[in-house]
């Protein structure tokens, strides 16, 4: 029987010392656990493509079974968003967990079969995008069990825990396939995944006052926030998920030798970690500031990237790219902590101060934030299209590097037009902590 909380108020003092911190920590431990599945499964093949040697396909072949779990992925954010205010977010959580198991299955098999067609690959890693639309989900059921002023760090905190997957699979993948084989790639998760779906049905809650009808969530699209928010959130996050996912086949396509399945990990670990860090710092300086210099940073790592790429030096190519990772993982963190901002501001200005209004800005931020997500998240698509199409065109990723460098200039200035200068877009928006 599903286990429904019908009084839940955490922008009041005394009910969040009394109740509310210990509830949201309990809900928030375990969505970390179910996200970081969901990532381990997304991202899995960035780590399988590097090892089908014995089938003959092409870099941009490769490539696109790379890519093809991050476009599903995102796809799937916009539906996801909106299972918890439907169906409750612990229901939810399990249902979305369980469903990892089907591509997780279905690698293991095909690997294992030296005669599985190229086609049946790309099915499979289009299914891996069920693990990406459990990031919308999460992130959209947590809004709900905290106070506006503590969203920054719990958000930041969540997402880090399911960022971290695409580490783990980066690190622990090539030791099991390297005792194991390939085929272990798939079977390895499932009985974490089980795990995660029953810890998920025992101890995760939903509220009633996340209910919410999913038209009234989807009219946040025709806001112009959203848009603007999204295109950002492809700069940071997109950025993120899509050099987390091509870094090891680039590697390996640039500097064949070099030890890079070794260290692909920390790239991905680091932006994790530091995304947290951008939460701390959206909720103390505004989040449109840390987003702006970000853009900045990142802007810089392309060009830096590029040049180690020409050196022939995979040791400063490495760590060139760690600006990228840094600089995108604590993008991730401000651009989150803007969005319900940016709505709970709107609702107020709206509708005052009442709990009612907060209620109703915390219901557009949580939709919101599906659709930023989801729209986010195609950056991962779209880096790697980029990589794959840059090597069967020039044969080199440098024409891809620099479509990166004017994005993200793009970015730096949109964010300074809409949030950093006096006038902002929205009316309502100048005393928010954007």
């Amino acid at each position: 029987m599903a286990r429904w909380t019908t009084e839940w108020h955490p922008d009041d003092p005394v009910f969040w010392d009394s109740t509310g911190r210990r509830v949201a920590r309990r809900n928030l431990v375990v969505s970390i656990v179910a996200e970081h599945l969901g990532f381990t499964v997304w991202t899995l093949w960035s780590v399988v493509a590097t090892k089908m040697g014995s089938h003959e396909f092409s870099t941009d072949q490769l490539f696109w079974l790379v890519a093809l779990p991050n476009l599903v992925g995102s796809v799937l954010r916009v539906p996801y968003t909106f299972g918890p205010a439907r169906f409750g977010g612990r229901n939810f959580t399990v249902v979305s967990a369980l469903l990892l198991l089907v591509p997780a299955v279905l690698l293991g098999v095909a690997v294992g079969d030296p005669d599985t067609p190229y086609w049946m690959f790309l099915v499979i890693a289009a299914l891996a995008g069920v693990g990406g639309g459990n990031f919308a989900s999460s992130m959209a059921n947590i809004t709900y069990f905290y106070p506006r002023h503590k969203q920054g760090v719990a958000l930041g905190l969540n997402a880090a825990g399911g960022n971290i997957g695409v580490s783990s699979v980066q690190l622990v993948m090539p030791l099991v396939i390297g005792s194991f084989g390939l085929a272990a790639a798939g079977w390895f998760w499932i009985p974490f995944i089980v795990v995660a779906a029953a810890c998920s049905w025992l101890f995760m809650d939903n509220l009633t006052s996340a209910k919410a009808d999913p038209r009234q969530q989807l009219a946040v699209a025709g806001k112009a926030q959203t848009w603007i928010m999204s295109l950002l959130y492809i700069g940071t996050f997109g950025s993120f998920i899509g050099y987390s996912t091509a870094f090891p086949l680039l590697s390996q396509s640039l500097f064949p030798a070099a030890p890079h399945a070794a260290v692909a990990f920390a790239g991905p670990l680091l932006g994790s970690l530091v995304r947290p860090v951008g939460g701390w710092l959206a909720d103390r300086f505004g989040g449109a500031p840390v987003t702006l210099w970000n853009f900045a940073v990142m802007g810089g790592g392309v060009l830096l990237v590029w040049r180690a790429g020409a050196s022939g030096d995979f040791w400063l190519f490495f760590l060139a790219f760690q600006v990228l990772f840094l600089a995108s993982g604590v993008g991730n963190g401000s651009t989150y902590r803007m969005i319900p901002a940016i709505f709970q501001a709107s609702a107020v200005a709206e509708r005052g101060e009442s709990e009612e209004a907060l209620l109703y800005g915390r219901q557009q931020a949580s939709a919101a934030i599906g659709i930023v997500s989801a729209v986010g998240a195609v950056g991962g698509f779209l880096i790697n299209r980029a990589f794959g199409m840059s090597f069967a065109a020039s044969g080199t990723p440098v024409p891809a590097f620099l479509a990166f460098g004017v994005f993200y200039a793009a970015c730096f200035a949109v964010t300074w037009w809409c949030y950093v200068r006096k006038v902002s877009v929205v009316a309502g928006l100048a005393h928010a902590r954007v």
